[in-house]
């Protein structure tokens, strides 16, 4: 069975990703993690519902996990809303807003991009793919953070086009 320190590790990975729902399966054993719902810790034939929080199989009381609640993504879904243009991840990788950690950021909010303009970097397996920003407008929002593990289709940035 996870150690309730991998078990928080592993709802820090989740959290930062676009991953919904997470299931770990060992000898009998089942660990469910769902984002915005509740966590379910199986064993055996019983099951054990603690929304919001994780359950040692050895000791009835819950231990209490507070995972920080996303309140970007429900400020985004405004700014979606209106007709602007989403710059996706063409893959799965890591996000950075820049080429190394001592240079500027290549878009800011209010950049105004080409077509060609190099909107960040998608890191996966070790290789540094430059990301285009494939129109003409104004970055209006940044959707994920520098660092942050990114799915193929998510979202980065909205952009104004003009």
């Amino acid at each position: 069975m996870l150690k309730i320190e991998e078990i928080r590790e592993i709802i820090k990975l989740i959290d930062q990703s676009s991953i919904e729902e997470f299931v770990y399966k060992h000898e009998g054993s089942k660990v469910e993690l769902k984002k915005r719902t509740s966590v379910e810790v199986v064993q055996g034939p019983s099951i054990n519902t603690i929304p919001a929080a994780i359950a040692q199989p050895s000791t009835p009381p819950a231990v209490e996990v507070s995972a920080p609640q996303n309140n970007e993504q429900e400020n985004t879904s405004q700014v979606e809303s209106e007709q602007f243009h989403k710059i996706v991840s063409p893959m799965v990788g890591t996000f950075y807003m820049a080429s190394s950690p001592d240079t500027p950021a290549y878009v800011e909010v209010g950049s105004t991009v080409n077509e060609d303009s190099i909107v960040c970097i998608v890191e996966a397996m070790k290789l540094f793919n430059e990301i285009e920003a494939e129109v003409e407008g104004e970055i209006v929002e940044i959707l994920v953070k520098d660092g942050q593990l990114v799915e193929y289709g998510q979202p980065l940035f909205l952009v104004k086009q003009k």
